[in-house]
C-alpha cells in the first residue's frame, strides 16, 4: 500500500492507529477515553428522567363511585349522567396524555446524539464498522495529516504523486474487516469527492475534501488530511462521530492541484499503455476512446492490481489515429479529449483537457 502523509502531534492524550506514515508505520491520531463511565451516567441520567416524569402522571379518576352516586339520586342519576361519562372520558384522554408525555421523556435522545450535533468527550467516539447508506456513510471521521503543518496531499494510493490538494482524505476500504465492501472499491473511489460532518463540541462542523487514499484500519470511515481535519477538530484530534455523502468536485476550492488532465503512467510504449485522470470533476467510472475518422470504440478495462488506472488497447497505441476520449463520472457528467494514439505512449505525458478540448 502506498504510504499516506504521516503528520506530528504533541498533545497529552493517548492516540489510535489510523492512516499510513510515509514509511509505511501506522500514524497515531486520536485519544480513547473511558466509554464505559459516560455511558454509566447516560443511562442513569435517562433512568432518572424516566422516574421524574412518570411519577408525574395524573392516574385516571375512578367512574365507579359517580356512577354509584348516580343510582342513588334517582331521576338526577339519568339528568346528569351524560355530564359524568363526559367528565370520565375527559380523565381518561389526560391521564393517557400524560402517560405519552412520560414515555416521550424517558425516550429523549442525549444531547451527543441529537440533530444540533452538539456533543461531549467528542474525540473519543468508540470504533465501530462503519454504516453505508445511500450515496454515503456514517461512522468513524479520524486524521492522518497534520493539524499545524497542513501538508498538501502526496497522492497515496490513488497514484497521484505530489500533488498541491490542501483538502484529501482516504476513505474505507471495508465495512467489516477484509470483507472490501467499502466504497474504495480497488481504487474506484479515487478523485471523488466526499462532504463530511462531524459532532464538535459546537454542533455539526462540515468539509468538502477529495478521495486521495485508502484507509487501512478496520473502523475507519473518512481519514481526513491535516487542513480538513483542523476545521473540524481544532486542536483535538482523534476519532469523531461523523456522516459523509459523495458530491461532485465542481466548484469546490481545495480539492484542485492542477488543471484536469489525462497522465500517462511511466513505462508506457507503443506496446503498453495505462493512464489515469488526475483532478478530474468526479470518480471516473468510464472511459471510451472513440475513432475520430472511423467506426472504432473502445471501452478502457479499469487495472486490477494498479489501483487508479485504466488500459489503453494497444490495438490503439498502434495505429496511429485520433480519438475522442470519453471519461464520464459519477455524477453522469462527462470530459471530452482528442488524443493522438502517440501521445499515450509517451511516459509520464500530462495531457491537459484545456489544450485537447474537441473543437
Amino acid at each position: 500500500m502506498t504510504a499516506m502523509l504521516a503528520g506530528s502531534f504533541a498533545f497529552p492524550f493517548t492516540f489510535v492507529a489510523c492512516g499510513d506514515s510515509t514509511d509505511g508505520s501506522p500514524v497515531a491520531v486520536g485519544g480513547d477515553s473511558s466509554s464505559s463511565q459516560k455511558s454509566s451516567e447516560m443511562r442513569a441520567s435517562s433512568s432518572s428522567e424516566a422516574s421524574v416524569s412518570s411519577s408525574s402522571v395524573k392516574p385516571a379518576e375512578s367512574s365507579s363511585a359517580k356512577v354509584a352516586e348516580s343510582s342513588s339520586s334517582g331521576t338526577l342519576a339519568e339528568s346528569s349522567s351524560s355530564e359524568m361519562v363526559a367528565e370520565s372520558s375527559s380523565n381518561r384522554a389526560s391521564s393517557s396524555s400524560s402517560e405519552k408525555a412520560a414515555e416521550s421523556s424517558s425516550s429523549e435522545k442525549p444531547a451527543e446524539s441529537s440533530d444540533s450535533g452538539v456533543c461531549t468527550n467528542c474525540d473519543s467516539y468508540t470504533a465501530a464498522d462503519p454504516t453505508l447508506v445511500e450515496n454515503g456513510g456514517k461512522g468513524s471521521v479520524t486524521t492522518y495529516g497534520s493539524i499545524t503543518a497542513k501538508e498538501t496531499s502526496l497522492g497515496g494510493a490513488c497514484n497521484y504523486g505530489q500533488t498541491n490538494i490542501q483538502y484529501y482524505a482516504a476513505i474505507h476500504v471495508n465495512v467489516s474487516p477484509g470483507d472490501d465492501k467499502g466504497p474504495w472499491d480497488g481504487g474506484m473511489a479515487c478523485g471523488g469527492c466526499v462532504h463530511v460532518k462531524a459532532k464538535t463540541p459546537d454542533g455539526w462542523k462540515e468539509v468538502t475534501v477529495r478521495i486521495t487514499d485508502r484507509c487501512p484500519d478496520a473502523n475507519c470511515g473518512v481519514d481526513l488530511g491535516g487542513a480538513p481535519a483542523s476545521d473540524i477538530m481544532g486542536i483535538q484530534v482523534g476519532r469523531y462521530y461523523g456522516e459523509w455523502e459523495f458530491v461532485s468536485c465542481e466548484g469546490v476550492e481545495g480539492v484542485w492541484g492542477d488543471s484536469t488532465s489525462i497522465w500517462v503512467k511511466e513505462g508506457a510504449s507503443e506496446f503498453w499503455s495505462i493512464i489515469q485522470v488526475r483532478n478530474p470533476k468526479d470518480a471516473v467510472r468510464k472511459i471510451v476512446f472513440n475513432e475520430v475518422d472511423g467506426d472504432k470504440s473502445y471501452t478502457l478495462d479499469f487495472v486490477v492490481g494498479t489501483e487508479n488506472f485504466w488500459t489503453v488497447p494497444q490495438e490503439v497505441l498502434q495505429s496511429d489515429k485520433s480519438y475522442s476520449v470519453v471519461v464520464t463520472y459519477r455524477s453522469g457528467t462527462d470530459d471530452e479529449w482528442i488524443l493522438k494514439s502517440s501521445e499515450l505512449t509517451i511516459p509520464e505525458a500530462n495531457l491537459y483537457l484545456y489544450k485537447h478540448r474537441k473543437e
